[in-house]
């Protein structure tokens, strides 16, 4: 069962999961605003024209969209932004980190006060305020019941998969203060973002749940957003939703136990992501993990599969990565997925069609040297069978292109044979149906085939048309090494062209090679009947190949590890062999 860990951290406009596309405001809890903010690409842009002015503090306000957007809605109501940029200092900036959750400026103002500002997870910045403002803007004490409402508000929001951030100020006393305090701090107020789940994504989701990758949402949010947003992606279903101070606490026991049944975890450090990484690959979990961050470049190191955002990712998450996802979209995770099961599959199609011809051919050459002190297939022919089978089938089946249909098979576990029980089935039964064929025309074939002219002429015929049998059986073996499990062979025949050219390429320099080359070849023309003949042999090959697919193997391999798939707290059931289910 593979694992996928999706971080859904502080830059929730560029993550994986978090596609933010409308923000909804609630300003004061009293005074409440709806205001709806197109963050697609060429408005944003927009957005930074409009506003553009220096500093810090601009710089930080476009880094992440919340800012973008909470600046955009102040203009809106009347702020003046550049004007007050111009007259204000900024004295210091703690920018935000997922530690704190949170981020602080020491601004001057024109008047020469000194004022702080914090910004963060909403439970984080009420709890360093003991004042807010009424409606009428005027700093009143935080009673119990004012601080209850707020929280009942940030909870409201957070069931409603809105995003909340606190913002609180503070006047400084003395105007050298350098650090910026973090107690006694005036609320004014709770903003809650809205932003939807990109299109497509439950369903990807869902797709991945089906192919047995699991995913867990990693996040820095509120544990009830992440929840919301989750249960809308469909990520969390009957699984454990926990945040990170309370993982923290878990014991080894714990650990064993809970984990495979994680799928949300909120308020979460880079170190809990680490933490949770380390302790999946324990489990012989094949884990991918998603960050953007410079904290995340541990976690992306840990992982078998490092996956770094191109877009908002730094550069550092970007160096400790495996893959760069350059459109931060979760769809192209999934496509990732596809293309990975796509390699993996197609070198299993290469070696068991490699295994069928090296194993015919060794056999039936040996066997004819031992009992008859001649082989069947010359050393020419046998260069010729190696180019067609090794260059050329290479090419033909590891240029197969992914489809749905690989998300619908089992996933490989990390102690997994890479010879499966199928395998060894495809390729003992062509091994078998192939040399019973060729020995059957090695010792009665001229009688069979009634094969004319006599001695050397008689026998070189023959052998030619074991030959000719020989290449047609792993051409038509070549497609039915397209399908390890399907009877369908020809499905998505005509989406690799490069495959059909490849066996066009074969038949045509085979007949090339058996009708003008016999000198080199040592072979001789064929008759149209012959050619039917040889044909005729290799496409049994494909009716043998539907009834090897009707006949189920075990789960247990033949060789090497026990590897079963196993449930997991998604309900995803190891899916069954054989042509039938498939």
């Amino acid at each position: 069962m593979s694992e996928f860990i999706l971080e859904s951290s502080k830059n929730a406009g560029d993550e994986v999961l978090e596609k933010w596309r409308a923000s909804t405001f609630t300003i004061n809890a009293a005074r409440r605003f709806r205001y709806t903010f197109d963050l697609n690409k060429k408005k944003q842009n927009d957005q930074k024209k409009k506003f553009k002015v220096g500093g810090l503090a601009a710089k930080a306000a476009f880094r992440f969209i919340e800012e973008t957007a909470v600046l955009d809605l102040g203009v809106n109501l009347g702020g003046q932004f550049q004007e007050v940029r111009a007259r204000s200092e900024i004295v210091k900036v703690n920018p935000f980190n997922s530690e704190r959750k949170r981020m602080g400026v020491l601004v001057r103002c024109a008047q020469g006060e000194q004022r702080a500002h914090w910004k963060g997870a909403s439970e984080i910045v009420l709890g360093m305020c003991d004042r807010t403002a009424d409606k009428d803007g005027n700093v009143v004490p935080l009673d119990d019941d004012t601080r209850r409402e707020l929280i009942g508000v940030i909870g409201m929001f957070a069931d409603q998969a809105l995003r909340t951030l606190c913002l609180g100020y503070k006047v400084v006393e003395s105007h050298s203060a350098s650090e910026i305090p973090e107690s006694h701090f005036v609320c004014i107020a709770i903003v809650g973002i809205k932003d939807p789940v990109r299109p497509g994504v439950p369903e990807a989701v869902k797709l991945c749940f089906a192919a047995g990758i699991k995913v867990r949402m990693v996040t820095g949010d509120n544990i009830d957003t992440a929840k919301a947003i989750a249960r809308e992606c469909g990520i969390l279903t009957d699984g454990i939703a926990v945040e990170g101070p309370d993982f923290r606490t878990w014991n080894d026991e714990q650990m064993k136990e809970r984990i495979p049944k994680l799928q949300v975890m909120a308020r979460s450090s880079p170190r809990d992501k680490n933490t949770l990484v380390k302790w999946l690959r324990s489990m012989d979990e094949v884990v991918a993990v998603t960050g953007d961050g410079t904290n995340d470049a541990p976690a992306l190191k840990e992982a078998d599969i490092g996956m770094a955002m191109g877009i908002a990712g730094t550069e550092v998450a970007k160096e400790s990565a495996d893959i760069i996802i350059m459109d931060d979209n979760f769809n192209t995770i999934v496509v990732v997925g596809k293309w990975g099961r796509a390699v993996y599959t197609n070198i299993q199609k290469f070696v068991q069609f490699q295994l069928t011809v090296n194993l015919v051919a060794l056999v039936i050459n040996f066997t004819s040297a031992c009992f008859t002190g001649e082989a069947p297939l010359t050393a020419v022919q046998l260069l010729w069978v190696n180019l067609i089978m090794d260059t050329l089938g290479a090419l033909a089946l590891a240029t197969e292109p992914p489809h749905d249909d690989l998300m619908k098979k089992a996933p490989t576990g990390r102690k997994s044979n890479f010879i499966t029980n199928i395998m060894w089935r495809n390729i003992i039964g062509q091994v078998v149906y192939q040399l019973v064929v060729l020995t059957i025309l090695q010792y009665y074939g001229i009688q069979l085939l009634q094969l004319p002219g006599e001695g050397e002429e008689q026998q070189l015929l023959l052998t030619t048309m074991i030959f000719n049998s020989f290449v047609f059986c792993q051409v038509f073996n070549e497609m039915n090494a397209r399908e390890m499990e399907k009877i369908n062979i020809f499905a998505h025949t005509f989406d690799n062209w490069v495959f059909l050219l490849i066996i066009g390429f074969t038949v045509g320099f085979q007949w090339i090679l058996v009708t003008f080359l016999g000198k080199f070849a040592h072979t001789v023309p064929l008759t149209l009947q012959q050619w039917g003949v040889s044909v005729g042999i290799g496409a049994v090959s494909l009716i043998i190949a539907v009834v090897i697919k009707c006949i189920p193997v075990p789960s247990k391999p033949f060789f090497g590890s026990n590897y079963t798939p196993q449930p997991n707290a998604n309900g995803y059931q190891p899916l069954p062999s054989g042509p039938d289910h498939i």
